[in-house]
């Protein structure tokens, strides 16, 4: 035979070799049963659980657990199948973990992650010898985990996302341990790093999100293999310790929301593998350390809401690799120099809330991968440079809170921006200058709009109506006049509209009561990422700002108030189901309140104060079961305030200024008098019934009266000869008396 056919027979033989071999195995794990103690585990551990797991039964030829979902069983062992794995996460499972696993003895991978187990873990749990893998994390479950851990063959270890407390697990004597994660607890106390001496291949360790305080432990550089370190959102304090910076292969440090303070070391230079870093939200201060050209594989820089001071360090433009640079809320001071041809990768650039000066740089759109651009609360002056008609790349745009210049030039100049999602100018162009309303046809792709706090004249500008994604409009605080044109209502997706604050006139249009994005329970606002983007929206009544980081996260709401608004409260934004928010106040609406506003299912907050409404207050608003504040004050509003629902839990100062109304709880509520004009209307309709009352006896009278004495004369002949004698006596007793009577006064005249 030739070579191939060597080589042909060669791959047929082994081919049907491990085809035996397969088919054998797979006999053999049909016939292998489940060792009957595993068994009885895995049923004491069923039992723990509200109810049963899909495919797993106890009856007859089913009752091999080997064969059951999420189990794995040794076939090597002779005395039959062992449990060796039980992989149930997110199965749904309800209940508790029942100890009858710990007699799964041969066990060496346990994952509950995912479900809704609740209760304590059974210590026992944490002894089984052959354990090498336990997930637990998000559950529900809770108390004290032992301190006599005792599992030798450990190497992911993973409590995660649940409620357990006190000191955290010590696993010192697991030497085979590569990743430890107890975040998210409420574990405190002092972190111990004595598993960086028993353990030299560990190589994450997560204590994320817990209680622990003290100083930041010295230790940590005997991880001689640890790539991340997580500490996050803690009560560290003190400065980092110099043995931190030895670990040359740590690719994500994560120390941000602590009480961390000192300079940041020069020393973050030795870590030549570092990734990603945040140091947010300490105490740092001092310099930026110029170490960025030491770390060239760095992605993520955050040091944002420090004590960090001085300018921007030269080595920062030699970062290629840098995707999001943040150093926002520090006092960082000069003219942000960067040389975005190096930053070539930096996708998101945060420089806000510092003492920044001079112009923007005109090289920013040289960052072509740039999205997301936040230098609001500078001091930043002159105008939008024309270089940004080439900042193609941006979604998100935030110069708030800067003395920029020219609103028509910057518009005219940002509207070429084709993936533009989220533009804010708030606090700028406050010369005095006016809204433009023309010449401005872009922004075809503009979700988040707000140009608040510029004191523009104007009107609401009309290519707003080209703007058919918009979402939020906020131009609150200007000094807009005019109406509100009808067609806002007709933006489909518009959810969030704030023009309060502006001198707006007429009436509401019946449009805002029609809005698409309003009017159905169901409406979703898709979420769009806005990473490390603030957006600051300034209420009126407490002055606080509030901040919002995703579309998703604001209210849907109709602002209106502090405008000079008139006619009534439309009764169609009963309709707008999903409203969160409705603020009328400080307007000059009046009419009474429409009942149909009990329709607002959503309503969290109704503002209708200082206008001239009247009447009662509906009784039907005590539906509005999530209804939290609520004011009509200085209105002239009459009548018991309603009670039940939500109203228990309004104070006085939301209805005073209506001295007609009264409650228990406010001023008690005086007998009902009718007023003047309905007493008057009552004694009217008294005279009126009277009088007819009168007419219709008299004629009934006088009908009875001549019919029966006509009849009687009629039929009664004596009777009837008697009346006339009578009626002619005394007529001529009557004329014989005026006879007399006017003889004697002719006498008495001659």
């Amino acid at each position: 035979m030739g070579n191939r056919e060597v080589r042909l027979w060669c791959f047929y033989y082994h081919f049907f070799f491990l085809l035996l071999l397969l088919r054998a195995r797979q006999s053999y794990s049909l016939n292998q049963s489940c060792d009957p103690s595993d068994l009885s585990a895995l049923q004491g551990f069923l039992k723990g659980l509200e109810k049963g797991i899909l495919g797993w039964s106890f009856n007859g030829s089913s009752s091999d657990c080997c064969n059951w979902p999420g189990v794995s069983c040794d076939s090597g062992i002779a005395s039959g199948g062992k449990v060796i794995g039980l992989d149930l996460a997110d199965k749904s499972l309800k209940g508790s973990i029942s100890d009858s696993l710990v007699n799964l003895n041969q066990l060496r991978q346990l994952n509950l992650s995912s479900n809704s187990l609740q209760g304590p873990v059974p210590s026992q749990l944490f002894h089984l010898s052959q354990l090498e893998f336990l997930d637990l994390s998000m559950n529900l479950l809770s108390g004290l985990i032992p301190m006599d851990l005792k599992l030798p063959a450990i190497q992911v270890f993973n409590i995660s996302f649940n409620s357990f407390r006190g000191r955290h697990p010590d696993l010192a004597a697991s030497s085979n341990l590569s990743i430890f994660d107890i975040g998210a607890n409420g574990f405190s106390g002092a972190i111990d790093v004595g598993i960086c001496i028993s353990s030299a291949s560990i190589r994450i360790l997560r204590f994320s999100m817990n209680n622990f305080f003290n100083q930041f432990p010295a230790g940590f550089g005997n991880c001689s293999s640890l790539t991340e370190l997580s500490l996050d959102m803690n009560y560290l304090t003190g400065s980092l310790p110099n043995d931190l910076f030895k670990l040359s292969t740590l690719k994500l440090l994560n120390l941000q929301d602590n009480l961390l303070s000192g300079t940041m070391s020069t020393s973050i230079s030795n870590l030549s593998n570092l990734v990603h870093i945040d140091l947010s939200l300490n105490y740092f201060s001092g310099l930026v350390p110029d170490i960025f050209g030491s770390l060239n594989k760095l992605e993520y820089f955050s040091a944002a809401s420090n004590k960090l001071y001085g300018a921007l360090p030269a080595s920062l433009s030699n970062c290629s690799t840098l995707t999001v640079l943040s150093l926002r809320n520090n006092f960082l001071s000069g003219k942000i120099n960067l040389n975005c041809t190096s930053l070539v990768r930096l996708n998101n650039l945060d420089l806000g809330t510092n003492i920044f000066t001079g112009p923007i740089p005109s090289n920013l759109p040289q960052c072509v991968g740039m999205s997301t651009l936040n230098l609001a609360r500078n001091n930043l002056a002159g105008e939008i440079p024309g270089s940004f008609k080439n900042f193609t790349s941006i979604s998100s745009l935030s110069l708030t809170g800067n003395g920029f210049s020219n609103i028509l030039s910057a518009l005219q100049i940002l509207q070429h921006l084709p993936n533009l999602t989220s533009m804010v100018l708030t606090k700028n162009f406050r010369g005095g200058e006016m809204m433009p309303s023309e010449h401005i046809d872009g922004f075809q792709k503009m979700e988040v709009l707000v140009i608040a706090h510029c004191a523009l004249t104007g009107s609401i500008p009309p290519w707003l109506v080209h703007l058919t994604h918009l979402k939020v409009l906020d131009m609150s605080w200007n000094r807009l006049g005019g109406p509100i044109p009808s067609w806002l209502g007709n933006l489909d997706e518009l959810f969030y509209l704030d023009l309060s604050n502006n001198s707006l006139t007429g009436e509401i249009p019946n449009s805002l009561t029609l809005m698409k994005s309003l009017s159905s329970i169901n409406t979703t606002k898709q979420r769009t990422s806005m990473p490390n983007f603030p957006l600051f929206i300034k209420r009126n009544a407490t002055g606080k700002s509030l901040q919002y980081n995703q579309i998703s996260s604001f209210p849907s709401s109709l602002i209106l108030s502090h405008n000079m608004l008139v006619g009534p409260i439309l009764p169609g934004f009963g309709n707008l189901v999903s409203l969160h928010v409705l603020s009328l106040s400080w307007n000059n609406l009046s009419g009474t309140i429409p009942e149909e506003l009990s329709g607002m299912v959503s309503l969290e907050s109704l503002d209708l104060s200082r206008n001239n409404l009247t009447g009662p207050i509906p009784s039907s608003l005590t539906r509005l079961s999530f209804l939290s504040s609520f004011d009509v004050a200085y209105n002239n509003l009459v009548g018991e305030i309603p009670s039940g629902g939500q109203f228990s839990t309004f104070s006085s100062s939301d209805f005073e200024g209506n001295p007609g109304l009264c409650s228990i709880h406010y001023s008690s509520c005086p007998p009902i008098v009718p007023s003047e004009l309905e007493s008057r209307e009552r004694e009217n309709n008294a005279n009126v019934s009277a009088k007819t009352w009168l007419y219709l006896s008299i004629s009934l009278g006088f009908v009875v009266g001549f019919w029966g004495v006509y009849i009687v004369l009629l039929f009664h002949r004596t009777w009837r000869y008697a009346y006339f004698y009578m009626i002619d006596n005394l007529i001529d007793n009557t004329y014989v008396t005026v006879a007399v009577a006017m003889n004697r006064l002719k006498n008495k005249y001659r």
